[in-house]
């Protein structure tokens, strides 16, 4: 893959708590706070372009409050915020399972879908709970969907989706992965949960994954 480019914009930070920086080509900061989706892009970025410098989010960044109705909305709230923060350019995403039987729920809402704060466990509780008496793949359609953005001062932005099909499974699988991995099961792969997969092998879960499918379109439209 080909080295990234950055335009140019502002390359002094903010005062916003965070160091003053001067982006280098191919530095993005991650304005995730979620440590396990940090890991998962940069192991993405690692294996289809090392070329890319991800940096950590500042820890004087602001918090953002997941308030849009898409997830692509959500993605650029986070963006915004640290871009607006470091004055360098950002990398951003927001997720969700979209259940067939739910009426797509609990989507845009899934980091807290049992309620604030967000707990993965107890968001997959309320979604197995919800599916009780559903049986078989059919019955427990499901979809997971990210929205990658990235963001320059300047405002140039570029997003991306990466989505994969599956379904729910009716127990927990797996100590792998986080969120809903543990209860997902992709049709493309060989009856294992993301869970399954990730406890195996990160790699196999990434080829997959809908974070990993948009990852690689992010990375792949960057190197343009």
């Amino acid at each position: 893959m080909g080295r990234l480019s950055v335009p140019e914009g502002r390359s002094a930070a903010r005062d916003a708590g965070t160091s003053r920086a001067v982006a280098k080509d191919g530095q993005f900061v991650l304005a995730t706070t979620n440590p396990n989706k940090a890991r998962e892009i940069r192991e993405i970025f690692a294996a289809c372009c090392p070329g890319a410098e991800l940096v950590e989010r500042p820890e004087g960044a602001p918090d953002v409050e997941e308030t849009e109705a898409t997830l692509l909305g959500n993605a650029r709230l986070k963006a915004v915020a640290i871009v607006e923060a470091t004055g360098l350019p950002a990398i951003a995403e927001d997720s969700g399972i979209e259940v067939a039987a739910l009426g797509g729920a609990p989507g845009v809402r899934s980091a807290r879908y049992a309620g604030e704060p967000a707990n993965d466990q107890a968001n997959v509780d309320k979604v197995l709970e919800e599916l009780a008496g559903k049986v078989g793949p059919q019955e427990r359609r499901a979809r997971f969907v990210t929205v990658a953005v990235a963001l320059w001062p300047d405002g140039r932005e570029v997003a991306v989706e990466g989505s994969v099909e599956g379904w729910v499974t009716s127990e927990r699988r797996g100590g792998g992965g986080f969120g809903y991995d543990p209860v997902f099961v992709p049709l493309e792969g060989d009856g294992r949960t993301f869970g399954e997969m990730a406890e195996l092998s990160p790699d196999a879960k990434h080829a997959l994954s809908h974070r990993g499918r948009a990852f690689r379109a992010l990375a792949s439209s960057l190197a343009r």
